[in-house]
């Protein structure tokens, strides 16, 4: 019997049970009662038609989990940030099966336990963690019987795209929501972090409290993102697949994951900016500050507009840490073109580590 059959077979039976624990509604004469008892007792036992969003939700909820967390201080906790989240199983070539979560779901734990959504419980290590890309790795020794690793896309999200969030919102597991990708490549601050989170994807699909670490997926299942956060009516965020795929293995592998730091802060080109600069198009990214010790210090300026690196346009502030984060490494050497003093320059800068 596969999934689909038995779920329907459950279904059928469930309703069945509850007809009889109940008893007969309010009395019928004879006549309704005799013409329709069979018919109905038929209509109860069927499920309405699937949809395409059925096929995929039957497809990969055994591979989603419901995340708790626990710490000393705090041993219950109704938090999502505090210890309360969702997460999804992914298979890492042959160093085993692991579940990725959020950073701010399991930051800080003592304890963490996994409820699959058939009901099994385990209690995973924490191999790894990213407060900048804000993922997680776990490693389980326990997997439901029917239970596939998600895939991480390597194929581009675009706007319009259909997806659906899988998780568990307030503690509500197995929940699912659907909506579009509503923008991609956007770089999310977090009030209570140094820097920003590239390339995210952006979507009207309900992320709630507890949908954090579960997958973005699309309609052949495979995930796109990794959700980290709502931000109010019809907007939630998600981590990149294409980031996802960098850092995960390597937390998987070394439990930490080097992002390249260029060691500037920037301000995005307006177009005031642009006339006083004399360029011919409101784009690029304003240097508005040097780390002194940082890797572009000697290199770049303070009042440099960056409009290339490695001949990669850089029209804003998000272009700028989506190159960085999926296309550089610490210790690789950059060409940046920029604007500076009414002319194009070009530098080059050895990238750090954060």
């Amino acid at each position: 019997m596969d999934n689909v059959t038995r779920r329907r077979y459950l279904a059928a039976a469930a309703t069945a049970l509850t007809g009889v624990a109940a008893g007969c509604a309010a009395p019928q004469s004879n006549q309704t009662m005799e013409g329709n008892s069979s018919n109905e007792l038929e209509i109860a036992g069927d499920l309405a038609d699937e949809s395409a969003y059925t096929q995929v939700y039957d497809a990969i909820i055994d591979s989603i989990a419901q995340i708790r967390a626990h710490s000393v201080e705090s041993p219950v906790s109704s938090r999502e940030g505090s210890g309360q989240g969702s997460g999804f199983l992914v298979a890492l070539s042959e160093r085993g099966e692991y579940v990725v979560t959020n950073e701010h779901v399991v930051s800080g734990a003592d304890e963490v336990e996994i409820r699959y959504t058939n009901g099994d419980w385990t209690t995973p290590t924490v191999v790894g963690t990213d407060s900048y890309s804000d993922l997680a790795v776990l490693e389980v020794s326990h997997v439901p019987e029917d239970a596939v690793a998600l895939s991480l896309s390597e194929q581009t999200p675009v706007v319009g795209q259909e997806v659906l969030v899988v998780g568990a919102p307030f503690g509500l597991e197995g929940s699912v929501s659907q909506g579009i990708v509503s923008g991609v490549n956007r770089s999310v601050d977090v009030s209570y972090r140094q820097f920003s989170f590239p390339n995210v994807i952006q979507t009207d699909a309900a992320v709630n409290p507890g949908n954090s670490g579960g997958p973005l997926v699309d309609l052949e299942g495979r995930a796109i993102g990794v959700v980290n956060a709502g931000g109010g009516d019809n907007i939630g965020f998600a981590i990149s697949a294409a980031l996802a795929r960098r850092v995960v293995p390597a937390l998987a592998e070394d439990g930490t994951y080097e992002h390249s730091y260029l060691g500037i802060g920037h301000r995005e080109v307006t177009r005031t900016i642009a006339e006083e600069y004399g360029l011919e198009e409101v784009a690029g990214v304003l240097v508005s500050a040097v780390d002194s010790n940082g890797p572009a210090a000697g290199e770049l300026e303070r009042g440099d507009i960056i409009t290339e690196i490695d001949e990669e346009p850089i029209p804003d502030r998000h272009a700028l840490g989506t190159y960085l984060a999926l296309e550089t490494s610490p210790g690789d050497e950059v060409g940046i073109e920029c604007w500076r003093d009414g002319q194009e320059t070009t530098v080059t800068v050895t990238l750090g580590s954060r």
